[in-house]
């Protein structure tokens, strides 16, 4: 089986890749984007993958529009391990649509619910106040804090992501409403709640947390509508995609006071523009894209990686494989 692969993360994985036998055969993308096969230069045409790992190193370092163009121009390409736990971009459709498989990772899960909560607890404790008095040398022993116990968390999207952050909140006693599709029971939500029941578990949220994939049915979710059920001193997290809110009516709530604060990692335009009213609004913590980006992430998703490549190889079925009709449906 011809496996694409960029050549730093081969070199990472060379030996467990070896051991798990001869039918794996590595065509590597250097640095530059140039493809190799035992050492010798080849087309991907020649190369004939069947498979590829577009890990993080991949979509966020210098070759993301070469391998995306060696994989859109695989035709023997059957199956697609992305280190991304999203599916909405367009590429991830036009492979589904050849037939091809898309597993996705969730690698990124644990630092993004470690996420929500810092910017919760940093909001809620009065962080930049706090900060701002240090600087100041002001010995400041006025600032009351909020606790997270007693708070009502609603976590809109109850994957991977979603689970963490109930399982952290309800760690400091918070109440954990989770929304997905999915009706049992989970450990990590005292109560799992539909979509269609979200306009009235607003007015009593304290915390609203974001981590439902794109589509067409959550495009602008965050609508003027949603932002006006929110409680005055709520705080509104968006870790899933830029485009689940509606930009301008959210700074419009903001301006008013409901939600008091939001922490946003997504923007509907990337990188934001610089002239964009979020970077210096005083309710807003902002951040580029960056929740999962912690130390742990690159050996999560290896290790989910080659779990899917023995998966493969053994005809077993993979973990976290997409929907194709989820896939088509985030077009």
């Amino acid at each position: 089986m011809r496996l694409l692969i960029y050549e730093p993360s081969f070199r990472r994985l060379e030996a467990t890749i070896a051991g798990l036998g001869p039918a794996i055969d590595p065509v590597l993308m250097d640095e530059a984007g140039g493809l190799t096969h035992d050492g010798q230069p080849i087309s991907i045409e020649d190369a004939a993958v069947e498979a590829a790992w577009a890990n993080n190193e991949v979509w966020l370092g210098p070759v993301a529009r070469e391998f995306s163009v060696a994989i859109l121009k695989s035709p023997a390409l059957k199956w697609l391990q992305s280190g991304a736990a999203g599916f909405d971009h367009p590429i991830f459709g036009q492979l589904v649509q050849r037939g091809v498989r898309l597993a996705t990772s969730h690698g990124q899960a644990v630092g993004m619910a470690d996420y929500v909560l810092w910017g919760v607890l940093d909001h809620f404790q009065r962080g930049p106040e706090r900060r701002a008095a240090q600087a100041a040398g002001d010995w400041r022993r006025t600032l009351r804090f909020r606790e997270l116990a007693g708070s009502e968390w609603l976590v809109i999207g109850f994957g991977a992501i979603g689970q963490g952050v109930g399982l952290r909140a309800r760690a400091f006693g918070a109440r954990v409403t989770g929304v997905r599709r999915n009706p049992a029971p989970d450990p990590a939500a005292d109560v799992i709640a539909a979509q269609a029941e979200i306009p009235a578990l607003l007015p009593r949220a304290d915390v609203v947390v974001l981590s439902v994939p794109l589509t067409p049915a959550t495009r602008h979710l965050v609508d003027a509508a949603f932002l006006a059920a929110m409680k005055p001193r709520s705080v509104l997290v968006n870790v899933g995609r830029g485009g689940l809110v509606d930009e301008p009516a959210l700074l419009a709530a903001l301006d008013k006071g409901a939600p008091e604060h939001a922490v946003l990692d997504v923007f509907e335009t990337e990188p934001l523009p610089k002239e964009s009213p979020f970077w210096a609004h005083p309710q807003v913590t902002l951040t580029p894209h960056l929740s999962g980006a912690t130390e742990g992430q690159a050996a999560r998703n290896d290790a989910r990686f080659l779990d899917n490549l023995r998966r493969y190889l053994a005809g077993e079925p993979l973990l976290n494989e997409a929907d194709p009709k989820d896939v088509l449906a985030a077009r």
